[in-house]
């Protein structure tokens, strides 16, 4: 009798990690895409489903996952992620890029306190209006009241200056194309705008970002999860990059990945991908060409 107890209890619990929905779209675009919520493991060359990926993550010491910033169902996404991890095992940490070393402090002074309102909390972690605080502050939430730490990952504006204005040395571990395709990332984002010189600074910033992320995500107590952008993420040319080996095990690669971005990432620059919808394709250069 015990035994059929145990056995139900233990039937009842895979059901309960199980049984949660992926959170309802947000975004507009691509929402008839085929495998829409589904994941590619790059490694198993094959699709698994949202709950086949908590259950390989939550072997994993240390994760990264890769967004595009603006796409909401990305933020909603880590959410449920963080909550089905936390469900099969205790989450240690939380680290976010949107958090530089100046704000820790005020992040650890409110860990497993009683939170204030939304507007409120953000204020008191001096929170940086380049981040939008609807899409993350949810995580922050959640990052402050359920793992053990959140921890900012990020360099400090400070830090990032001083490499723009001294830039370091760019690391022979960039291969010469995933460093021809930061560069033309780089140089899109600033619409065009930056000359040879202000390209190699911003790209001394990038690298410095990318250490400092995975520097934080080696020294956090494990498991710990890193949100990132989605280049911060890929293993050919972000965080990943710049894993040492005293650290132990690479972390595993998550990228949300918006329908109709093109091909999917590989096993080069991933160990899974997430398909999700995409939004509207804005022109974020329009406003810099009329003036």
């Amino acid at each position: 009798m015990r035994t059929l107890i145990l056995l139900l209890a233990g039937m009842s619990l895979s059901v309960a990690l199980s049984a949660a929905e992926l959170p309802g779209w947000q975004a507009t675009e691509h929402l008839d895409a085929a495998h829409l919520g589904e994941v590619w493991s790059t490694r198993g060359q094959r699709w698994i489903d949202a709950d086949q990926l908590v259950a390989e993550l939550a072997g994993s010491d240390r994760v990264v996952v890769g967004e595009k910033h603006d796409n909401p169902d990305h933020h909603h996404l880590q959410l449920w992620l963080l909550q089905q991890l936390q469900a099969r095992r205790p989450q240690a940490a939380l680290l976010m890029e949107m958090l530089q070393p100046g704000q820790q402090a005020a992040v650890t002074a409110l860990q497993h306190r009683e939170l204030p309102a939304s507007a409120a909390l953000s204020a008191q972690l001096d929170w940086q209006d380049g981040w939008d605080w609807s899409l993350y502050g949810p995580l922050v939430r959640w990052g402050l009241q359920v793992p053990q730490q959140l921890l900012a990952a990020n360099l400090s504006a400070e830090q990032m200056m001083h490499r723009y204005r001294r830039p370091t040395p760019i690391s022979s571990r960039y291969s010469a194309a995933a460093r021809a395709e930061l560069e033309q990332t780089l140089l899109d984002s600033h619409c065009g705008m930056l000359d040879a010189q202000r390209v190699l600074a911003m790209l001394a910033i990038q690298q410095g970002r990318d250490e400092q992320m995975a520097r934080a995500l080696a020294e956090a107590p494990a498991p710990a999860l890193l949100l990132a952008g989605g280049y911060h993420a890929r293993r050919d040319l972000g965080m990943p990059l710049h894993w040492q080996s005293q650290w132990g095990a690479a972390p595993a690669v998550v990228l949300l990945w918006e329908a109709g971005a093109g091909e999917l990432p590989g096993h080069a620059q991933a160990d899974y991908v997430w398909l999700t919808p995409a939004l509207p394709e804005q022109d974020y250069c329009a406003g810099w060409r009329e003036h």
